[in-house]
């Protein structure tokens, strides 16, 4: 098999496992991560970006996106890389919930970058600002090392690049709201929000019902004088009062806001509102990737790429892990960083690139036939466990465990049935059972050795 020379920008999830991946395939990897400990979204802190919208471009930024009360969506079973399960540890140690806290996904994934010397791969500190292809398909990586004193620049040139950053939970995307200009009070983003307590009193509306609008919202019903949800997914005439809440509301999308404070929904209420926090999600961003106008993000579509990792016209020199949303995160990372670590070694042989490109023009015409807009282009739901299995038989590997698409779906419907609850209240006893049996050729210290 070739080796080859890569760089992988990001030590989160993503980077960590794609770098495990490519030094099992026998390339030689350096990771590039701007902070000074692995574990990229994951990493909780209580500094926020200096603009609360984040919108401002020279604004100082905060790559994490964690608020203090954040417990995990997905079980803990299903979570997990393949071969290295998310189980409870041996003496009881850490957070033990099924539904953990942030800080022990952290743990995790810093125990999965000792476990397989994942971490003596990393250069701290160390931010991407330029990478830009030269002769013979390969690519020239700028990096700068913060210092005290002057930043350090350094150049180097790989045989090839994996994105593992840049994606999806560090640069905000905002709704647009008619008269939102000539509106008063505070508004920020939900990358932005720690802790509830200074809205206390206050009367504030979350745009968006997603995880994180739903998380925020319990967690500011304590201590805000109302919360108003704003959700573009409900009926116009929606005006609900959330069960177990005295002052939470679900509305339908906003219809404008006025410079008397006030804000008008589609249901024809008005609140008159401190705060509007948007719930909204995020926008795809990679200022450091010179591809001469080869990629691009439109309407937060990332392409053209083959299959969500390889661009045809740059494959395999240049390939995305991670930007795929609403899956089980870890496992699909890993299934991608096998695929891409194969081909870079040529033990796995990609299509032509008139093929791939013709794949992706079949994809897209698909999502447009199906009314999905394009901002969802790279969204799994349903799909993923086809996806996964696709993967998997590029790899030539075992199947994706089909308890965890089940576990997904348990864990989901759940959720819509027990919101407050869903993260200690299960019934899938079933699943956690099948995926028990399977981790234990896992977990004994034999397994986790052969790993090494």
């Amino acid at each position: 098999m070739i080796s080859r020379y890569v760089a992988v920008i990001g030590a989160g999830a993503a980077g960590l496992v794609a770098a495990r991946e490519l030094r099992r395939e026998g390339h030689v990897v350096v990771i590039f991560e701007r902070e000074d400990q692995v574990g990229g979204t994951w990493v909780y802190t209580q500094e926020v970006d200096s603009d609360p919208l984040g919108l401002d471009p020279s604004r100082v930024s905060v790559h994490s996106s964690l608020y203090r009360s954040l417990r995990t969506n997905l079980p803990r079973e299903s979570m997990g890389f393949i071969d290295y399960p998310f189980v409870t540890r041996s003496d009881g140690s850490g957070d033990t919930r099924r539904f953990p806290g942030h800080q022990e996904v952290l743990m995790y994934l810093k125990e999965f970058a000792k476990v397989f010397g994942v971490e003596e791969m990393v250069r701290f500190e160390v931010e991407v600002v330029k990478v830009c292809l030269v002769e013979n398909n390969r690519w020239r990586v700028r990096s700068k090392k913060k210092s005290t004193d002057v930043d350090i620049i350094v150049e180097e040139v790989f045989d090839a690049v994996v994105v593992c950053s840049g994606g999806r939970n560090s640069q905000p995307h905002v709704a647009d709201i008619p008269g939102i200009d000539m509106w008063p009070g505070k508004q920020m983003h939900s990358h932005n929000f720690r802790i509830p307590e200074p809205f206390r009193d206050l009367v504030v509306i979350l745009v968006g019902n997603s995880f994180s609008a739903a998380d925020i919202s319990r967690d500011m019903a304590g201590v805000v004088k109302e919360v108003h949800v704003a959700s573009k997914f409900v009926a116009d005439g929606t005006y609900e009062k959330q069960p177990g809440y005295d002052n939470m509301w679900l509305h339908s999308k906003i219809e404008s806001a006025h410079e008397d404070g006030t804000v008008v929904f589609r249901n024809g209420r008005v609140v008159l509102a401190d705060v509007i926090l948007h719930c909204t999600g995020y926008n795809y961003r990679y200022p450091f990737l010179e591809t001469n106008g080869v990629i691009t993000v439109d309407d937060n579509r990332v392409g053209p790429l083959y299959k969500h990792v390889f661009p045809p016209a740059l494959a395999p020199w240049l390939s995305f892990v991670g930007i795929t949303w609403k899956s089980i995160p870890f496992p699909l990372y890993e299934l991608q960083s096998k695929w891409i670590a194969g081909v870079l070694s040529g033990r796995i042989m990609l299509p032509s690139q008139q093929e791939m490109m013709e794949d992706v023009k079949a994809f897209y015409s698909t999502l447009e036939a199906s009314g999905k807009p394009k901002r969802y282009t790279h969204t799994m739901n349903d799909f993923q466990y086809e996806y996964n299995n696709w993967l998997a038989a590029q790899c030539r590997g075992p199947g994706f465990a089909e308890w965890r698409d089940q576990m997904m779906h348990a864990s989901a419907k759940n959720r819509s049935i027990r919101p407050d609850t869903f993260q200690d209240e299960w019934e899938d006893e079933h699943l956690i059972l099948e995926a028990q049996e399977e981790f234990i050729k896992y977990t004994s210290y034999g397994a986790r050795d052969m790993h090494l």
